[in-house]
């Protein structure tokens, strides 16, 4: 794959962390959502009694496998459809051209098929157990692999494909890995917006992995007044009567992901003990980021309508009482923090942004992988980001890997197994 020039001369818009204005990026995507499929776009806002804004797209022509309905969030509106039309671009892109019932052309990437042993030796290639799979494999096995660019080693290393699309299914007799799935997957303005929050979703996903797996949420975020906007938010929660704990997680980095968890205590509802969280350089944003995404949680499991979101039946059959304990760790009290005591490590353009998500990166792995998933008909940039020996738990319960393991990790009591109810002791 051609080395991914980044344009250092794009700046931030004044005061913000966009590259465009809103209606900018609303105008620059609308007008392209037929050709990726999308056929509807609504706002669900109102099915939930909160009014934090949140929009659906539907996309029937999804490949088998995928979902077709993409939900988006924001503070206000124009946000809230952004973000539903920008899941839609990077579910269609992340599909392989044969499948992709909307987008024909390929990627740039080079493809190829061959073994991990044979192909290293003449080549750069990211080893499938730095992946973290669940089963050993063995090195002589065919595997589909995609070139992309590394940024922090600056070269053109092969990840499996089956870390680069999704629905990913391997072809002919080559190795299937693990189950696919859309971490890292973004889309953006430019290319550098679209890297940015790549690189900031495989942060976040790792940071949560470790918090799930060990049951340690960090440190717990209090809001007051002088937190405007983000206060303003957290007020549609609690005057609705649903309380939130809000947590800073522990990183290897000094990059902030904020966890929201939310329970309704008007309802009492075990399907709505629902979460959601932000990764940011500016610990402001990701204090957003997690709170508007609780909402979306929120939001989804009462429409109904994504196919990932089975949980519902489930735990609604253990019940609130019992799931509120498996999760007790997300609802107790903790060491107190204010957003003003994190570190804000914003800049003001992406480039320089993703010089700062490199250097933090450096002290957790030495790797830093991005393929470009865009297509010459389509013009919102869209990327893979993949970061070796980053935890996927969070995402794939099978998949763990020694950075989780290697950590204090606080045991369930037996009265919270739901599960071992009726079993012998």
């Amino acid at each position: 794959m051609p080395e991914i020039n980044i344009d250092r001369s794009i700046s931030f818009m004044d005061g913000t962390q966009r590259v465009l204005d809103e209606n900018s990026t609303l105008e620059k995507t609308k007008d392209n959502l037929k050709s990726i499929g999308v056929t509807r776009i609504a706002s669900i806002t109102d099915l939930d009694r909160l009014g934090i804004p949140v929009f659906s797209s539907i996309r029937p022509s999804a490949a088998e496998g995928a979902i077709s309905v993409y939900s988006g969030k924001g503070s206000n509106e124009t946000q809230a459809r952004i973000s539903s039309m920008m899941e839609g671009f990077e579910r269609c892109l992340a599909e392989k051209s044969g499948i992709n019932e909307n987008v024909k052309d390929e990627i740039k990437a080079i493809h190829v098929v061959e073994s991990y042993e044979n192909l290293i030796k003449e080549n750069q290639v990211v080893s499938p157990q730095s992946l973290i799979i669940a089963e050993s494999y063995n090195p002589t096995a065919l595997i589909e692999w995609v070139q992309g660019w590394d940024l922090l080693k600056n070269e053109e290393p092969f990840v499996p494909a089956n870390s680069v699309y999704h629905p990913y299914e391997a072809p002919g007799r080559t190795l299937k890995l693990f189950r696919s799935n859309t971490n890292g997957l973004a889309a953006g303005n430019t290319i550098e917006e679209a890297i940015f929050h790549g690189l900031l979703e495989v942060i976040e996903r790792d940071a949560l992995s470790i918090a799930e797996f060990t049951r340690n949420p960090g440190k717990e975020i209090i809001l007051t007044e002088e937190d405007g906007e983000n206060y303003e938010i957290l007020r549609k929660f609690t005057d609705n009567e649903v309380d939130v704990k809000i947590w800073a997680l522990n990183h290897d980095t000094d990059i902030t992901t904020v966890v929201v968890a939310t329970d309704d205590v008007r309802l009492k509802d075990a399907a709505l003990l629902v979460m959601g969280a932000g990764t940011h350089l500016k610990p402001e944003i990701a204090v957003r980021r997690a709170l508007t995404e609780a909402a979306q949680s929120r939001v989804v499991q009462i429409h109904g309508a994504r196919e990932d979101t089975d949980r519902e039946g489930f735990v609604r059959d253990i019940g609130y009482d019992r799931i509120k304990r498996m999760n007790k760790y997300w609802y107790a009290d903790g060491e107190k923090v204010s957003v003003s005591e994190l570190k804000d490590l914003s800049k003001t353009t992406p480039a320089e942004s993703i010089d700062v998500i490199d250097e933090q990166l450096k002290k957790v792995t030495d790797s830093a992988i991005v393929v470009d998933l865009s297509r010459e008909s389509i013009p919102v940039p869209v990327v893979r980001v993949i970061i070796p020996t980053f935890e996927m738990y969070t995402l794939d319960r099978e998949r763990v890997g020694n950075r989780v393991k290697s950590g204090p990790r606080k045991k369930m009591a037996p009265h919270e197994r739901p599960w071992r109810k009726g079993r012998r002791k």
